[in-house]
């Protein structure tokens, strides 16, 4: 398995995807405001790991500049289709990964990982790419399931979905492990909320700005 891997099972599964309800609508609306509210109308912000542009089509009006990018071609190929049917002068969409981008393409005031943290293969190496990335005491955003926390039935099933093409790499950590790698990664963390409307669903919110 290997990050091209990885890339193929979201091509394959991006139009199913694409269907999908929101299981949590509430808590979405919740992360949606809290981070709205963290960024301001002259703000560059880059979004990692898109997926089909949901967020990035309801975040972007409010921004001078907003990057949204993600690891499937199939995931972004939809996203432009929406953002076809409904123009934001200040969003554009790419196929890349944090790594990929070149330097010069920031720096960011903002970079946002909602969804998008437990799918990278190499997490603290991420970080720092992030950190690069960022402008002078630029914020990091992110909302990540931590798998460690979960119900640990998942861990034991995860493996099995990979191994038969069912699920992607998928690390297993803690909220706590997290907030470590997040702070030597060169990060002073301001705020770990949860905004879960349905119990703790383990995706802690943390904002996080560039030391």
């Amino acid at each position: 398995m290997s990050t091209a891997s990885d890339a193929r099972f979201w091509d394959r599964t991006s139009r199913r995807y694409a269907k999908g309800a929101i299981a949590d609508q509430a808590g979405y609306d919740r992360t949606l405001d809290r981070t709205r509210a963290l960024l301001g109308s002259s703000d560059r912000v880059l979004e990692l790991g898109c997926g089909t542009g949901t967020t990035a089509l309801r975040l972007a009006g409010a921004v001078q500049r907003y990057l949204a990018t993600d690891i499937s071609a199939g995931m972004i190929a939809i996203a432009e289709e929406k953002h076809a049917a409904d123009p934001i002068p200040a969003l554009s969409f790419r196929t890349a990964t944090a790594e990929a981008l070149d330097p010069g393409i920031g720096p960011f005031d903002a970079v946002l990982g909602f969804n998008y943290l437990h799918l990278v293969r190499d997490l603290p190496g991420t970080l720092r790419r992030i950190h690069a990335l960022l402008a002078a005491e630029g914020l990091f955003i992110s909302k990540t399931p931590c798998v460690g926390d979960m119900n640990p039935l998942i861990r034991l099933v995860l493996p099995a979905m990979r191994a038969v093409g069912k699920a992607p790499y998928a690390g297993v950590f803690r909220a706590a492990a997290l907030s470590r790698l997040i702070g030597a990664a060169g990060f002073d963390i301001l705020a770990v909320e949860s905004h879960a409307t349905k119990g703790d669903d383990g995706r802690p919110y943390i904002v996080a700005r560039k030391r």
